[in-house]
């Protein structure tokens, strides 16, 4: 009986009225929309290959990093808390489709890698600020583009997550969104397999160590874990 309370008390926060859930499945076709612009756009002889395959990348790579700061600035996501089926939750909704493919098809961003300072540049158009010389390693993975804070001098180790947002349930067992910007401080090394989580901070000239786990807001100095206060 206590299992089966604990449980509606959980569900009950993320109940989405009908117009919602028609709202949220047309958001989730956005990353199958991109694919097939990119293939029509290569694909339809209405030009040289050449400015086809030009565009096609346009399509891929630019549409949906200015679309996403489009987003941003018609409307500002709060960070912080955010229940379900409000307007910030579906704008993070709107956002986080936008760059589905790329979390679907992760080579699309190692081949951007290639490139030095081609990969932060590219971050840069999605609203996040990055510093100079920024080092990211093989299989980093990134949600929430908008939300980095990366200073100057940083190593990303192989496959490092960073994700802005976590799904959790809140004091009265409602589940809610907490979106909080992930901030790296200059000359920071930040170790292989680790997941960086909404509202994480490590100050400057910290070298953190691999596989590290870093719970919301939480804030790394001088090697030791210090609980920030967490947005309300």
């Amino acid at each position: 009986m206590e299992n089966a309370q604990t449980i509606k008390a959980g569900t009950d926060g993320f109940q989405f009225h009908p117009v919602q859930r028609l709202l949220m499945l047309g958001l989730n076709s956005l990353p199958l929309i991109h694919g097939l612009a990119v293939g029509i756009v290569v694909g339809i002889c209405w030009a040289p290959l050449g400015w086809r395959i030009v565009c096609g990348l346009a399509v891929l790579y630019l549409a949906p990093a200015l679309a996403a700061r489009i987003v941003n600035l018609l409307a500002p996501i709060p960070e912080g808390r955010i229940r379900p089926g409000t307007r910030a939750f579906f704008t993070w909704w709107a956002l986080a489709n936008l760059q589905m493919l790329f979390c679907r098809l992760p080579m699309l961003e190692e081949l951007i890698r290639l490139v030095p300072g081609l990969y932060s540049l590219w971050l840069r158009l999605w609203g996040a600020r990055i510093g100079r010389l920024t080092y990211w390693g093989a299989g980093v993975r990134i949600l929430d583009r908008s939300f980095l804070r990366i200073g100057d001098d940083v190593i990303f180790g192989a496959a490092v997550r960073l994700n802005p947002h976590v799904l959790t349930r809140n004091d009265q067992g409602k589940m809610e969104l907490i979106l909080a910007s992930i901030v790296v401080g200059d000359r920071t090394i930040v170790g292989g397999y680790s997941l960086l989580t909404a509202g994480t901070e490590i100050t400057p000239d910290e070298c953190t160590r691999a596989f590290l786990l870093s719970p919301p807001f939480t804030c790394w100095e001088n090697g030791i874990r210090v609980n920030k206060k967490a947005a309300s």
